[in-house]
């Protein structure tokens, strides 16, 4: 499932650099060290609005894999029932 590492990784990428910002920004701001706690509760939300809107893309072309293999399973689950359904039970 290729779609599901790369956007997977992309949201990491854009964790990771969502915190950085807002450490280096809360350190700025306070001329001294930011908190870490705080800066990574701020960087979840920040990087799960901005996913939201750049890996629109990746988000879609995940969902249509997934689609595409629940719809094959689907299938090959009714062949296989009608297949039982057809067979002679002696």
């Amino acid at each position: 499932m290729k779609e599901f590492a790369v956007y997977t990784a992309l949201r990491l990428v854009l964790l990771v650099a969502s915190f950085g910002l807002i450490a280096g920004l809360w350190s700025l701001a306070t001329d001294g060290e930011p908190h870490l706690f705080w800066s990574l509760i701020l960087a979840f939300i920040v990087s799960g609005v901005a996913s939201y809107y750049l890996l629109n893309r990746q988000r879609e072309a995940f969902a249509q894999r997934v689609e595409a293999r629940a719809a094959k399973a689907s299938e090959a689950f009714e062949r296989h029932k009608a297949k039982e359904d057809t067979e002679d039970p002696a």
